[in-house]
C-alpha cells in the first residue's frame, strides 16, 4: 500500500449502530476508506477474504458464533492477510492478551476519542502496534508489577465463581470432576493470596484478570 492510497477498513461489529457511527467517523477522515461492514465473526473472516481490506477493525464481542479473537485468528490465517485492530469496551488483562496473543496488531477501547481511532487506524496499517493509552499504560504495569500466572483454565473457575455457582456447578458446566475444581481453587488462592472464594474473584476483579458479568 503507497502512501497515496487510502487504507481499507472492514468494519467488523455486531451492533448495526455502532458499524454506523464508525462508517461515519472513518468516512470522514482523509486516507481512510471503509471498505466494507461484518456483524458476526464468520462473516468478518468470509468479508476478509473477500474484500481484500488493509485493516479490519474487530470488536470482541460478536454475539452468537466465535468471537472477535477467533475471527482475528482466522483471518490471519487467510493468504495476504490484513492487519487487524481490536476495538472493544473491554479491557481486562484476559481480554488484551488472547487478543495480542493471535496476533491483533493493536486493542482500542471504544470510549477513547475519534483522534485516537484514527491515528490507531493508520499506525495499525503501517504493522505498528497501536495501543489506548490505557491499555498501554496497563502492560506497561504487568511487566514492572506481574500480575499471577493464571492458567486459562483457573480463569475460567474465577468467572464462573463471579457468577456464584458451585463447586459441583462449575464441575458439570467445564466437563471435570469436583475435585479437579478443588485443586484449582487452591492454585488459586496461592497465586493470589486470598483465603475464600469471595476474595479471589474481588482480587481478580480488581487486577482485571477477569471481566464480570454485565
Amino acid at each position: 500500500m503507497s502512501a497515496e492510497e487510502p487504507i481499507r477498513v472492514l468494519i467488523a461489529d455486531d451492533h448495526p449502530v455502532v458499524r454506523a457511527g464508525l462508517r461515519a467517523l472513518l468516512s470522514g477522515e482523509d486516507a481512510i476508506e471503509v471498505a466494507g461492514e461484518a456483524g458476526t465473526g464468520e462473516e468478518a473472516v468470509r468479508q476478509a477474504g473477500l474484500l481484500r481490506p488493509d485493516l479490519v477493525l474487530m470488536d470482541l464481542r460478536l454475539g452468537e458464533g466465535i468471537d472477535g479473537v477467533e475471527a482475528t485468528r482466522r483471518v490471519l490465517a487467510l493468504p495476504d492477510p490484513p492487519r487487524v485492530l481490536v476495538l472493544t469496551t473491554y479491557d481486562s488483562d484476559a481480554d488484551i492478551a488472547r487478543a495480542l496473543d493471535v496476533g491483533a496488531s493493536g486493542y482500542l477501547l471504544k470510549a477513547g476519542p475519534p483522534d485516537e481511532l484514527f491515528q490507531g487506524v493508520r499506525t495499525a496499517a503501517r504493522g505498528e502496534t497501536a495501543l489506548s493509552p490505557a491499555v498501554a499504560t496497563r502492560l506497561v504495569n504487568r511487566v514492572r508489577d506481574p500480575a499471577p500466572a493464571l492458567s486459562p483454565r483457573e480463569v475460567e473457575i474465577l468467572e464462573h465463581l463471579a457468577q456464584g455457582m458451585s463447586n459441583r456447578q462449575i464441575a458439570r458446566a467445564l466437563f471435570i470432576s469436583e475435585a479437579t475444581v478443588k485443586t484449582h481453587l487452591v492454585h488459586i488462592f496461592g497465586k493470589l493470596g486470598v483465603d475464600s472464594r469471595t476474595a479471589a474473584v474481588r482480587a481478580a476483579a480488581d487486577r482485571r484478570l477477569i471481566r464480570m458479568s454485565e
